[in-house]
């Protein structure tokens, strides 16, 4: 079987091809642009063995005739499936933009489907946005010129291109409409932030800000017609090999799309935010007073537009998810998967992954102060624990604002996986793995760093381990207490004294621990991690006054509890106030730029002040902590996961937001 992709470069080609491919008999052709040859090198790395069935096609589709007559001539006959997946998707974009790419270009890929002869069947992917952003009601496939407005120039271009298939083909085709397209439904794998993920960035703060107990009122707003880009790939691949289909539409959504409300509290969810207690409709305007807004947001100024959507955080386009009154059909998708097993997943199903996605691989916005651009910008640092949480945000933080930062942590991948969102930032990174428990490893890393970069100027000790687990259920447990003083302790304090002697020798040089609130507060049911993270604040002190005339600095910050995948196994924690692993950065950020000896947060200090002055009222306060906060299943040793006793009282919350912060 032989195909012909346009847009296979982009995010639902780049699936597609995957499912093309994986017939043993395709040979794929695919368009490409001059400007985007590197990226079909992106595709044969992506498909590996498989790769020897993918071919590019120099061409474009903006230029008649789309390939030239040479390759045009080499194709005629041989090819049985055209996929038009190429358009411009931007709900920013000109009308200029959308006529030339999304109109014209279908237009000539019409053309070129026509002159191929034999048997070839086009599949044009069109979208929902065909019945526009005003029409209400239940939007069916068999649906398409129903006089209903299309005035954005998104929802005209996707209109008129169809329209353009539909009146000049004169080889079979059929028609595909995704709904909003999202990641991949089992890994979250997406390419850019679009449609509901520019909510997700508020949805961020609300989940840092709100704790997870404050019952919240929401809006219940319009179906959001919603799938994620496996299923559309999925389906694009099974319908268009299924006989008798030719002449039909096909809607790739959700069957039971999800009202805005719904789309958000997953989101939250997903996020460990609040939830809502209730939501309320909005209002629907009547059709008089929805036609005079979209005339008065017509007139506003280009100017007050961008200031509005930067307040929002998204496109003031992007407002019509929320006010959507379209209910799109999609039975004869469902009849066309029949047997084949492929089903659109419910969001809430997945909604978990995109999250998770999301923040490892797309939030990565920072901008650097001119202060940090000025004291890093050229500066070789290292940080430990890079992979992931505090240390993955502060390493990308870091690159963005010009360090040469080397990223060490035990997993491979993991780095260069933190390496490429880095370089997609703008940053400059380098991965070195290294166990860091295991002594010599540390040495033969510190070693080759030493060979590679000649010094490190900021060393960031953030790798660590947390055991939550009382004494009384640690008897036979003696090794909790090895392992965390072997990463904790031994393994920076090991790292200290390889990269030291290069930063005396200089004397130059700045050496940053992540500590714990713990060590400040005598966190109960942390004896093994505070005690570790202790040590190391101890050895620190002490090395400080040695190296001072060396002009070594060190800081200790005291960090409060942080969401990260350290703290993920004890349930509790989801519903009381932590700090996000921005916030964790920033501090980093601060230590780095003010050089302090030691930063914490009032709540510490006021622990620490507390120990000091009235040691027993100290005791009494972490006693009534440590009684009101059990230990969890999984401490226990239990492996049942939804027991109640990981889910918190009312006594609970107040106590945690009282003492924000601090761990329990």
């Amino acid at each position: 079987m032989n195909y012909f992709v346009t847009g296979a470069t982009g995010f639902i080609g780049k699936h597609l091809i995957e499912r093309l491919l994986a017939r043993p008999d395709a040979q794929v052709q695919v368009l490409v642009r001059a400007s985007s040859e590197d990226k079909f090198s992106a595709l044969q790395e992506r498909y590996g063995d498989a790769s020897d069935r993918l071919h590019m096609v120099a061409g474009d589709i903006t230029t008649p005739g789309l390939v030239s007559a040479a390759d045009l001539k080499k194709l005629k006959g041989k090819v049985d499936h055209v996929f038009h997946l190429a358009a411009v998707y931007d709900m920013n974009m000109s009308d200029e933009q959308g006529d030339r790419i999304n109109n014209e270009g279908t237009r000539n890929t019409v053309a070129f489907a026509n002159s191929l002869g034999g048997g070839v069947v086009l599949h044009h992917v069109s979208s929902v946005a065909v019945a526009g952003g005003d029409f209400n009601g239940r939007f069916t496939e068999d649906m398409f010129d129903e006089g209903q407005p299309v005035k954005h120039p998104y929802f005209r271009t996707k209109f008129q291109s169809e329209k353009i298939v539909r009146e000049e083909a004169k080889v079979p085709f059929r028609v595909y409409r995704p709904g909003a397209v999202v990641g991949h439904s089992k890994t979250g794998e997406m390419d850019k932030i679009d449609g509901p993920y520019y909510f997700f960035k508020t949805i961020q703060k609300l989940s840092h800000r709100i704790p997870k107990w404050l019952p919240l009122l929401g809006i219940e707003g319009g179906k959001v017609p919603i799938a994620p880009v496996d299923y559309i790939a999925d389906a694009l691949d099974a319908i268009a090999h299924k006989d008798g289909l030719n002449g039909q539409t096909f809607h790739l959504v959700q069957s039971n799309s999800p009202s805005v409300g719904d789309l958000i509290q997953s989101i939250l969810k997903a996020a460990h935010g609040p939830r809502f207690a209730k939501k309320y409709e909005l209002p629907t305007m009547p059709n008089a007073m929805r036609k005079l807004g979209g005339q008065m947001g017509g007139a506003l100024p280009n100017s007050v537009k961008k200031q509005i959507a930067k307040a929002i955080g998204a496109p003031i386009s992007v407002l019509g998810y929320v006010t959507n009154r379209a209910v799109f059909d999609d039975k004869n998708a469902r009849a066309a998967l029949k047997g084949t097993g492929i089903k659109c997943p419910e969001f809430r199903e997945y909604a978990k992954h995109l999250w998770s996605y999301w923040e490892q691989f797309l939030d990565i916005h920072y901008e650097p102060s001119p202060e940090l651009v000025a004291k890093v910008a050229g500066k070789v640092i290292l940080v430990t624990g890079a992979s992931s949480g505090i240390g993955f945000t502060t390493a990308k933080n870091l690159a963005i604002a010009g360090a040469k930062v080397i990223l060490v942590a035990r997993t491979e991948q993991n780095l260069l996986e933190t390496q490429a969102i880095i370089a997609k930032a703008g940053g400059e990174s380098y991965v070195y793995p290294c166990d860091l428990i295991d002594m010599k490893a540390i040495d033969e890393m510190a070693a080759k760093v030493l060979r590679d970069f000649g010094h490190v100027d900021i060393l960031i000790n953030n790798a660590g381990r947390s055991i939550r687990r009382a004494v009384m259920e640690s008897f036979d447990r003696f090794h909790d207490f090895e392992r965390t003083m072997e990463l904790n302790y031994y393994g920076a304090v090991r790292l200290i004294m390889a990269l030291l002697p290069t930063m005396t020798e200089r004397k130059q040089g700045q050496i940053i621990n992540i500590s714990s609130i713990g060590v400040l507060a005598n966190a109960a049911r942390f004896s093994a991690y505070v005690a570790s993270k202790a040590a190391l604040d101890a050895f620190t002190r002490c090395l400080s006054a040695e190296v001072k005339g060396s002009n070594i600095r060190t800081t200790a910050i005291y960090m409060p509890l942080v969401r990260t995948p350290m703290i993920a196994p004890t349930k509790i924690y989801s519903y009381i106030p932590t700090w996000s692993p921005d916030d964790a950065a920033d501090t980093v950020i601060k230590a780095i730029v003010d050089e302090p000896k030691s930063i914490a947060t009032p709540l510490g200090t006021a622990a620490a002040l507390s120990y000091a002055v009235w040691p027993k009222l100290n005791d009494y306060i972490l006693s009534k902590g440590f009684q009101l906060f059990p230990s969890s299943t999984a401490a226990k040793g239990s492996k049942d996961k939804d027991r109640k006793s990981d889910k918190p009282t009312l006594e609970q919350v107040v106590f945690a937001n009282v003492f924000k912060g601090e761990h329990w």
